[in-house]
């Protein structure tokens, strides 16, 4: 078999184990065991969502996100006892997907399941971005930050990546158990510091990122032995969307796929390229279908519900208010934005006024972060349920 252009002779391997974690891990996962048939010996599948289908070879647990639970440090033991089993000679196929980090927990000794929680809340709500709060899950789990290598006794691994950051930098996808990682614990205490977090942050946490063994860096030996692909982004995800654009005769144009910062900030930004592009027909004309990928923050203001794409889309309302021939439709590729059931919304020029007819004032709800109750008033989320897989968000600038 040969994997970006390496080749593996399966016949010369007696055993072939297979470990995917996160949220795309069932379909992939089932890929490759399409592929190896008779020669894998067994794995193991950590996952947001569990297929009802059930492998004979696989099992396959379900975890936490986006908080770890007893679940999640329940499939890091599981994991732990996998890779302890292996030996020289042996070949694990890692599948490695956006949400992994939370799904599956082994942390460090001292480290208790309420500190995880309570850190993981303290990033998520500052606005940190996803590999900012991954440098400090690295230091703080067994098997992140290029730690299944460190434990799988000598064994061959190859690792198949989907990537869910914006950049694809390996160690912060999943938080890099197959990857090294080049970041040090004084990074991570830095990251505390940035956003002001030393109250909110439990003080053992601080401590033990002040005197944990570093995390294996480039360059070490142990990852000589490690092929890590990566095999879906949000590029690949957008350049797809520009397809079936084209098909449904739009005129696709890709703007963008590093779009972070600030959710209502990013909102800003792509209403005032949309109501551009329908003034001057550039970058291309009517109808256009304008692509941008990312993945934006938001900082909690307020107890209301939603997510950064939800989010995005209630503070471009009063941007695009009264303007006609627009649509922004921004949506998480997982299906699930944030702590909902929702993938993200739709806002058009009519949105606004929609929304005053039924005393929804898009301000109010904004500064509550409560997105996800105002767009369900207008019956404008996008619900398509849990997809299987994760490579950041997707927004769709239309001119028509």
């Amino acid at each position: 078999m040969v994997v970006a252009g390496r080749g593996y002779d399966l016949s010369a391997t007696p055993r072939n184990f297979l470990l995917g974690i996160g949220k795309a891990g069932v379909g992939m996962a089932e890929a490759l065991t399409g592929l190896l048939k008779e020669h894998m010996s067994g794995g193991l599948v950590v996952t947001k969502h569990a297929s009802p289908k059930r492998s004979a070879s696989l099992t396959i647990l379900e975890g936490g996100h986006p908080l770890p639970d007893e679940r999640s440090l329940a499939a890091g033991q599981k994991i732990l006892e996998l890779l302890s089993s292996l030996q020289a000679g042996d070949l694990l196929w890692c599948l490695i997907s956006g949400g992994g980090s939370a799904l599956a927990s082994a942390p460090v000794e001292g480290i208790a399941l309420a500190d995880l929680r309570e850190t993981t809340t303290a990033l998520l709500a500052c606005g940190a971005r996803v590999d900012e709060i991954n440098t400090l899950r690295r230091h703080l789990d067994r098997i992140k930050g290029g730690g299944v290598i460190t434990l799988s006794n000598g064994a061959t691994v190859i690792s198949l990546i989907l990537s869910d950051v914006v950049g694809n930098p390996l160690e912060a996808i999943a938080s890099g158990p197959t990857a090294p990682d080049p970041t040090t614990r004084a990074e991570a205490l830095s990251v505390i510091q940035r956003y002001s977090l030393q109250r909110k942050i439990p003080a053992g946490v601080q401590e033990i990122l002040s005197s944990t063994p570093e995390t294996p860096k480039p360059g070490e030996a142990i990852f000589d032995r490690v092929q890590n692909v990566l095999i879906g982004s949000n590029l690949l995800a957008a350049q797809a969307a520009l397809k079936q654009a084209e098909e449904e005769g739009f005129h696709p144009y890709l703007w963008r796929t590093d779009l972070q910062g600030e959710a209502r900030e990013a909102a800003f930004e792509l209403a005032t390229y949309i109501r551009q592009a329908r003034q001057t027909g550039l970058p291309v004309p009517p109808p256009a279908c304008i692509v941008v990928g990312g993945e934006t923050t938001v900082t909690l203001r307020g107890n209301g519900l939603g997510g950064r794409n939800s989010e995005l889309a209630l503070a471009a309302v009063t941007e695009l208010a009264d303007y006609p021939g627009v649509l922004l439709a921004s949506l998480a590729t997982d299906g699930e934005d944030g702590p909902t059931d929702a993938a993200g919304a739709v806002v058009t020029g009519e949105t606004f006024r929609c929304a005053a007819e039924l005393g929804l004032n898009p301000v109010a709800f904004l500064d509550r972060n409560d997105s996800y109750r105002f767009f369900a008033g207008l019956d404008d989320l996008l619900k398509p349920g849990p997809t299987g897989t994760n490579v950041n968000d997707l927004i769709f600038l239309f001119s028509y």
